[in-house]
């Protein structure tokens, strides 16, 4: 039976209790958007200052990306190990020394540095994920995620609309380093007032840690393997970003640099095998004891889901605004502001697929949604000149809702497959939502945007059939043993 809508209500006018938890971490996951993304509309001003060309600017922005994929990985990781609550105060602390660093930068390498250093802060968003599940129950999960998820990703729109006019006020050609370092002093105050204001769970309650670090406990043979594949995208990903910088491409590295990267990520993808075997080899061994297991194909199938959603999010809001300009003949400002109505719908849309995940059930709301998600991509691929701007605009805030609503849902699901993990579970669908941004936007290089379309359609139409046929329901309690070695019950439904 689903829950009642008062079971799932939250009162988000609250400052008390798990709501000001809610309130103190969602504005955490701002700051650390506002900050990564805070280059962005100072872009022009930062390449007039450093006089950049436009290759460089280019590597900036792909600079800007590419550590964030280990980053979620490995803070997943230690999140699970130190608790959310230091793990979010050191990450906006290093950011905001980064932020500094950044506005002292008086070249295109200390800039280039510095930048591919504060791709770290976009892992801030796997650390609330944790905090999050910890202060909700399991029916009030997906609004509270949801919450979390859209109003902290707003960050990355305030720093578009707040940024311009501070390094006005500023005044002269270095307004925008002031600006970016006060985003910096932002991230150190705020690092502060986080460590002194939460905790990792509500009084009398257990912080579960995973029994070993350094990857992610399986429970099957099966899951073994499924795990080593997972892992092969994420690192597909960097060479990917590599060989965008490389001689082929901008040719920012040269041809050596970038052959060792390669090189790198396969010694990389070889230790991390050997972590995965040392930390489960017992799979192969003999059953997992009942209680520690959970099915790994749930964390991959969430994984594929976020490279769908937040993936084509996140390359979708990449070339919206020139997809307008050249479609429509209009201007790059007009273009840009019918644009950012895309992101605008994460203040509403992800915490409404948090809301259907939590009153209708976790995987016909992530089926529906995709759904909704291939049926607007599908609408966009029509989009010509010919169209009228209003419905061009009305189709592509329809496929927004449906996108950030079922990053919403996924999200929903993943504190709910193994608690002690819910931390490495958000850093790989993270990661992958990042992976996806790479892929679409590689794909868009070498395509029309109608075909682009098509494509995060079709990948969303597998990734539909893969949750119709083998995700589960989350349903009962999941176990997990306290320190004395007792057992505690976990409700997720």
């Amino acid at each position: 039976m689903s829950p009642s809508v008062s079971e799932t209500k939250l009162n988000l006018l609250s400052f008390t209790g798990r709501i000001r938890i809610l309130h103190l971490t969602w504005f955490a996951f701002f700051l650390s958007f506002f900050i990564w993304f805070n280059h962005a509309p100072l872009l022009a001003s930062i390449r007039d200052t450093l006089g950049l060309s436009d290759q460089e600017v280019k590597a900036l922005l792909i600079l800007n990306v590419a550590l964030t994929i280990p980053a979620r990985i490995i803070v997943g990781m230690l999140v699970d190990a130190f608790g959310p609550r230091r793990m979010y105060s050191l990450l906006l602390f290093v950011s905001s020394l980064l932020c500094f660093g950044f506005s002292l930068a008086d070249d295109f390498q200390q800039a280039a540095i510095m930048r591919f250093l504060l791709g770290f802060v976009g892992a801030g968003f796997v650390i609330g994920i944790r905090m999050v599940s910890e202060w909700f129950p399991a029916r009030q999960l997906g609004v509270a995620e949801g919450v979390y998820g859209g109003w902290g990703n707003f960050g990355s729109a305030a720093a578009a609309m707040t940024l311009p006019a501070l390094a006005l006020y500023y005044g002269g050609e270095e307004g925008w380093r002031w600006a970016i370092a006060t985003t910096g002093l932002l991230a150190l105050t705020y690092s502060a007032v986080y460590f002194f204001s939460v905790s990792d769970t509500p009084k009398g309650s257990t912080y579960f840690k995973p029994k070993k670090a350094g990857a992610m406990e399986v429970s099957s043979r099966g899951d073994f393997f499924l795990y080593l594949l997972m892992n092969i995208p994420l690192y597909g990903a960097l060479a990917l970003l590599a060989w965008k910088l490389g001689p082929a491409n901008l040719g920012m590295l040269p041809g050596l640099v970038t052959n060792g990267i390669y090189l790198l990520l396969i010694a990389l993808y070889a230790f991390q095998t050997i972590r995965v075997w040392q930390i489960n080899h017992k799979v192969f061994e003999g059953p997992v004891p009942q209680i520690d297991r959970y099915r790994f194909r749930q964390v991959a199938i969430l994984d594929l889901a976020y490279l769908v959603t937040f993936g084509s999010e996140l390359a979708v809001v990449s070339m919206l605004p020139l997809f307008f300009m050249e479609t429509f003949e209009i201007s790059q400002v007009t273009a840009g502001l019918l644009a950012s109505g895309y992101a605008f719908m994460n203040l509403v849309a992800r915490p409404s697929g948090g809301w259907f995940s939590d009153r209708f059930g976790r995987k016909m709301s992530l089926m529906i949604l995709i759904g909704g998600l291939i049926l607007g991509y599908l609408a966009l691929s029509q989009v010509d000149g010919q169209w009228s701007i209003f419905l061009a605009v009305a189709v592509t805030m329809a496929c927004s809702f449906f996108v950030q609503s079922g990053e919403g849902a996924v999200f929903a699901m993943v504190p709910l497959i193994k608690r002690r993990l819910t931390g490495q579970i958000a850093g790989m669908a993270g990661a992958y939502g990042s992976v996806g941004a790479v892929t679409f936007l590689t794909v868009l290089s070498f395509v029309s945007p109608q075909i682009f379309f098509l494509v995060i359609a079709g990948a969303a139409l597998v990734t539909l059939a893969l949750i119709a046929l083998f995700m589960e329901e989350p349903s009962g309690q999941m176990a997990e043993v306290l320190p004395d070695g007792t057992v505690q019950m976990i409700d997720v439904t």
